[in-house]
């Protein structure tokens, strides 16, 4: 199954500059996601980081991750519409490769476990198949607060 960007906007709340999943290439529910980031010199966060040299923020490429994640997560519930989901943990984070605009890069995160609200997921990213970040992280389904 391929979702396209429209109806990954209406999965995720994220909207530019924050948005960071163009594509779902394929999705198992329960299971495991893959999915693309295509980056642009446009961003936003280039301006500053590094104006001489554009390099992705790491805990960009884990936003990233995280977001694709979050679609894995409401796809399985069958929707999220009426709930948040939060990080409550990143591990095991490792950087291998500089991610930089002209970079497709292709994502994959799989559920290792859940309990309850509570959802825990391996992801890495790759670059032209090289690695370029790999990390665990935990997040927490919650109701959206009336605030």
């Amino acid at each position: 199954m391929k979702i396209d960007i429209n109806e990954i906007m209406s999965i995720i709340p994220h909207r530019y500059p924050f948005l960071l999943v163009d594509r779902v290439t394929s999705i198992t529910l329960n299971e495991s996601i893959v999915g693309i980031k295509n980056v642009t010199i446009n961003e936003p966060q280039f301006t500053g980081h590094f104006p001489d040299r554009p390099v992705m923020p790491g805990v960009l490429i884990i936003e990233a991750m995280a977001q694709l994640a979050a679609v894995l997560v409401a796809k399985s519930m069958k929707s999220t519409k009426d709930k948040e989901v939060f990080f409550m943990s990143i591990e095991e984070t490792k950087f291998r490769k500089i991610v930089e605009p002209g970079d497709t890069i292709v994502m994959y995160a799989s559920i290792i476990q859940n309990r309850g609200p509570v959802w825990k997921f391996k992801a890495r990213s790759e670059v032209d198949g090289n690695i370029a970040a790999e990390t665990l992280f935990t997040a927490m389904v919650k109701e959206k607060s009336s605030q």
